[in-house]
């Protein structure tokens, strides 16, 4: 995520697990569908627009070719296996996971790690550079507001050479987001289209009809809802987790990235409801994509796993990162009583 420079810069929040969040993906029926497993108003709002109309931009994606690729994806995968479709999409989302996602957050750990290894050679340099100002405005006449605003100019640039020369512009730690909200949002889609009747076919049978009994355990028939809610509230249940990973690890939070962590605690809280709305193949794919994403951000905290992937030490590593890890959570909850 993008950093500000200030006087006294501040390591970035690590992008917290975004995979698992998104906006409702608002199903369509078909005429074909034999029954209507949606809610009224969530069938509607889409299926009555015309292609041109208010709604034609969801359409366009649900036709587009990102879609119809996560389609072809998800087809493949159940053809291959002979899984039944809650083991295809468990699959699915593990091996995209695993073969996108994980390399990815790897990248960005590593990025993260050689900007905070920057931070005493930026605080030295802006210790130095305000002595330098200082002496220079008093020379000069400067005013307070030219000061702090050449000061400003200088730091900036001094940092971004910093940041050229090492190679870990906080940017590049941004670029997971970029793929993995994309990724998350054309499985979805095409998840919706099999799950309310689209033109797939396989084995003579149409994909809706084979995810009506392609479910297990609570939930068999994959194009209906969840009544029990259990896929919903542990998809919520889970991302809230991932949040409050890195949540009780930071340590003097600013206000901003204070502001952030409560926003995306209400998105998770938000996404309990959301997920009890949509077909159940949806429900189930969010709840594996962040059930990956929990278990990713667990093993990049493991020592060996970064040096495998050789991400840099920094002053914060731990070497028993997850006995920290449950100690914070259990001072958090005991400060309470």
């Amino acid at each position: 995520m993008l950093c500000r420079l200030s006087l006294r810069w501040l390591p970035p929040l690590p992008a917290l697990r975004l995979g698992a969040l998104g906006p409702q993906l608002a199903p369509v029926l078909t005429g074909g569908m034999r029954r209507s497993a949606l809610p009224v108003w969530a069938a509607s709002s889409v299926s009555a627009v015309a292609p041109g109309g208010a709604g034609g931009w969801y359409e366009a994606l649900a036709t587009s070719a990102p879609v119809q690729g996560a389609e072809a994806l998800l087809l493949c995968a159940h053809t291959a296996t002979g899984l039944p479709w809650w083991g295809s999409i468990l699959l699915t989302t593990m091996a995209l996971r695993g073969a996108v996602t994980l390399p990815l957050a790897a990248y960005q750990h590593y990025i993260l790690a050689k900007v905070e290894n920057l931070q005493p050679e930026i605080k030295n340099i802006a210790r130095h550079l305000n002595q330098e100002v200082a002496v220079r405005a008093n020379q000069l006449g400067w005013s307070k507001r030219v000061a702090r605003l050449t000061y400003l100019k200088i730091l900036r640039r001094l940092v971004s050479e910093l940041y050229i020369r090492d190679n870990c512009h906080p940017f590049k730690a941004t670029v997971l987001v970029w793929i993995q909200i994309p990724m998350w949002i054309f499985m979805s889609v095409a998840l919706r289209n099999f799950s309310t009747g689209a033109a797939h076919s396989e084995a003579g049978f149409s994909v809706q009809e084979q995810l009506a009994t392609g479910g297990v355990l609570w939930f068999p028939d994959l194009t209906a809802l969840d009544s029990t809610w259990i896929l919903p509230v542990s998809v919520g249940v889970i991302n809230l987790l991932i949040v409050e990973m890195f949540a009780l690890q930071k340590i003097g939070m600013s206000r901003f990235q204070t502001y952030i962590t409560y926003f995306v605690r209400a998105v998770s809280v938000l996404m309990i409801p959301i997920a009890a709305t949509v077909p159940s193949s949806i429900a189930l794919y969010w709840l594996c994509s962040s059930f990956m994403g929990l278990s990713q951000n667990l093993l990049l905290r493991s020592p060996r796993f970064r040096q495998l992937c050789r991400i840099p030490l920094t002053k914060s590593d731990s070497h028993t990162p997850y006995k920290d890890l449950f100690a914070a959570l259990h001072a958090k909850f005991s400060s309470r009583k």
